[in-house]
């Protein structure tokens, strides 16, 4: 009981030292790429999903576009109340395509983004109800599960969740498996689940969408190094480290890592110094895809039944419909 009520006392600011230090100090070391999204990774994002190569937010914003009205007549199902809950929302552009459909046919619904960035979550709550006028909307700060728990003791509607852009692929796939049962586990029977998958395709394409010509995607991983110093006074030299992407077509797995160029330490906050040998990889993110098999095994396993299917025309992307039972 006094472990639990140590973590959650925990500040957020404590929480990320925690994780940066055990993460360099794994072997191999990694970082949580949750903590990207500061401000500033916020608005790299951004850049990098309007991006030449950057196919993933195109196909899904063709799905959107074109199959809102579909999307939206499953989720409103007989009409009942119910609350929309978006893991991860961002700036919501994608589901604004569903939030207008769905204000214009009247249906009964709140809006509630999630997002572990307090920048998205009050740009989400002061700007969505001017663009969106009669949303309802409640904008939750932090971690997708404890804010699920606090969507259920808001109220007791049906709740339908969205997890879009292929979120669900910063994860190993057994990551994936576990999440979506832990998310299963939030649910009630009946409730659904609209979810993002980018699926396997030609190698060349996934790769440079992950390496694009203008650096973004190089700036995006660096930048959390750069919020390590800000944030947890580290001392990073960025210029001593390179950006790298591989893609195994076999497992789907598309993996960035931010490269070493010398022998080096960091100092992190006056208490910790980290080690790097030349070319020592720290591991950033993973970016799976997905086959529909998949997406549909994984979906029977954890608990839901695959309900529909809806794919981009170059069927490079799928957002599907889960019911839990």
């Amino acid at each position: 009981m006094q472990a639990g009520k140590s973590r959650t006392s925990k500040t957020k600011t404590d929480q990320f030292y925690d994780d940066v230090i055990s993460g360099l100090h794994s072997v191999p070391k990694h970082l949580h790429s949750k903590y990207f999204y500061d401000a500033n990774g916020d608005k790299l994002f951004q850049d990098l999903m309007n991006c030449e190569e950057y196919y993933p937010t195109n196909c899904e914003l063709e799905i959107f576009s074109e199959k809102a009205a579909e999307i939206c007549r499953a989720i409103i199902g007989d009409g009942d109340a119910f609350d929309l809950i978006e893991l991860g929302a961002g700036d919501a552009t994608k589901s604004t395509y569903l939030l207008q459909y769905l204000l214009e046919q009247g249906a009964d619904f709140t809006y509630l983004p999630i997002d572990i960035s307090e920048n998205v979550i009050s740009y989400l709550n002061v700007t969505l109800p001017v663009t969106l006028p009669g949303l309802q909307i409640t904008g939750l700060n932090g971690e997708y599960f404890d804010m699920l728990e606090k969507a259920a003791s808001i109220s007791n509607k049906r709740k339908v969740v969205m997890f879009l852009g292929s979120n669900i692929g910063n994860m190993e796939v057994a990551g994936a498996e576990s999440f979506c049962r832990e998310l299963r586990n939030h649910l009630s029977a009946g409730d659904m689940l609209l979810i993002g998958f980018d699926l396997k395709k030609n190698p060349k394409t996934v790769l440079a969408a992950y390496n694009d010509k203008e650096g973004i995607t190089k700036k995006f991983n660096l930048n959390l190094l750069e919020r390590i110093n800000r944030e947890l006074n580290a001392d990073f030299d960025l210029s001593q480290f390179d950006h790298y992407p591989i893609y195994d077509p076999e497992t789907g797995a598309c993996k960035s890592y931010l490269v070493s160029l010398c022998d080096q330490q960091v100092n992190i906050n006056g208490t910790e110094t980290i080690h790097f040998l030349k070319d020592e990889c720290i591991f950033m993110e993973i970016s799976q895809k997905f086959t529909i098999t998949q997406t549909d095994h994984m979906a029977r396993h954890a608990g839901f039944k695959p309900l529909h299917h809806y794919f981009d025309s170059r069927k490079w992307f799928i957002d599907v419909i889960w019911v839990a039972e």
